[in-house]
């Protein structure tokens, strides 16, 4: 069996063990991340909703880092939406900010019933800068 290389922040939050998955896992120089959500250092869901976005980014910035890549290093993003009609004025600004200029990363947006006590969710495929990765963590 192929070993995986596991991703995990400096911080890992208590949902990688709750729920027994990696942050990430990176196959040659691609880094695939696992839906990250607005999560405090507990697990517990940041109440409100534009800071839970920016949580969510900000547990994927770690992520990343962790692999020695960036925001600017996302080929392909999925988010998953709660109440999409009535989130995206909120969602578009904090996205907006993480990425100000083209070129654009690939990006589907997906409206979902349930996220597990979340209201948003990001996971993404980068491409790590000549795959580096510090914070690297084999596991089988």
């Amino acid at each position: 069996m192929t070993s995986r290389n596991a991703i995990f922040p400096a911080n890992r939050h208590a949902l990688y063990e709750a729920h027994g998955y990696s942050a990430a896992i990176q196959s040659q120089d691609l880094l695939f991340v696992s839906g990250q959500v607005g999560s405090r250092e507990d697990g517990s869901p940041e109440p409100d909703y534009q800071r839970q976005v920016e949580r969510a980014f900000d547990n994927l910035e770690a992520t990343l880092k962790a692999a020695g890549a960036t925001f600017d290093d996302i080929v392909d993003i999925t988010s998953f939406h709660t109440d999409p009609e009535n989130q995206f004025e909120t969602f578009m600004a904090v996205k907006n900010r993480i990425f100000p200029e083209k070129p654009y990363p690939n990006w589907t947006a997906i409206g979902v019933n349930w996220l597990a006590g979340f209201d948003f969710e990001i996971k993404v495929i980068a491409r790590i800068p000549q795959a580096a990765g510090a914070g690297r963590e084999q596991a089988a």
